[in-house]
């Protein structure tokens, strides 16, 4: 198994299990929110990411610093879990983690994500609008995410996990070239 699969496994099953602790909290938004936020902190925080993934720092000293930063401010058993990860030697995985975690989240409440590719930029109306359309064809919650590709001409691609929806102009016109002989994409 490629080490990038293998990581997502582990992370998938390290965010089903928060997600467990989670729902017996009743919480599991907020404990999501949590785990966004110091995996954003990861991320975007040099001298924090360079700590946690030092092998020359004890995992205990981690532990007692997460401790002092979040005791007070997160649950005890989500600070626990980020112990754990700390202790596993797991703790650079908590944004691919908080991202399975979305994801574990979004699907147990019926919504996905769509990536909607337009020709040109949309308002928060048409945007909402296309979330809806989406969501009565998908059957459930669609949270769009649209990027501007000009080159699409005019309609709309979307793709939701594996399932490419094409409804470009661009698409449109290539069809029609081939149907007239042309034989030009």
């Amino acid at each position: 198994m490629p080490a990038g699969v293998q990581g997502e496994s582990v992370a998938r099953n390290y965010a089903e299990a928060l997600l467990a602790l989670a729902r017996k909290a009743e919480d599991p938004a907020g404990w999501g929110s949590l785990l966004r936020q110091v995996a954003n902190a990861i991320r975007s925080d040099n001298t924090l990411s360079r700590f946690l993934e030092s092998p020359r720092i004890a995992a205990d000293a981690k532990s007692a610093v997460l401790s002092k930063a979040l005791g007070d401010r997160v649950p005890r058993l989500f600070l626990r879990f980020l112990q754990q990860l700390v202790k596993n030697r797991r703790q650079m995985l908590i944004p691919t983690i908080a991202n399975e975690y979305d994801t574990l989240l979004d699907a147990s409440e019926g919504i996905v994500h769509a990536t909607v590719t337009v020709a040109r930029a949309t308002g928060e109306e048409e945007t909402a609008m296309i979330g809806e359309r989406l969501s009565k064809v998908v059957g459930k919650k669609v949270v769009p995410h649209v990027s501007v590709d000009p080159s699409i001409i005019g309609g709309v691609v979307v793709r939701i996990g594996d399932t490419v929806m094409d409804g470009s102009v661009r698409r449109k016109l290539a069809k029609l070239r081939r149907r007239m002989g042309t034989g030009r994409a």
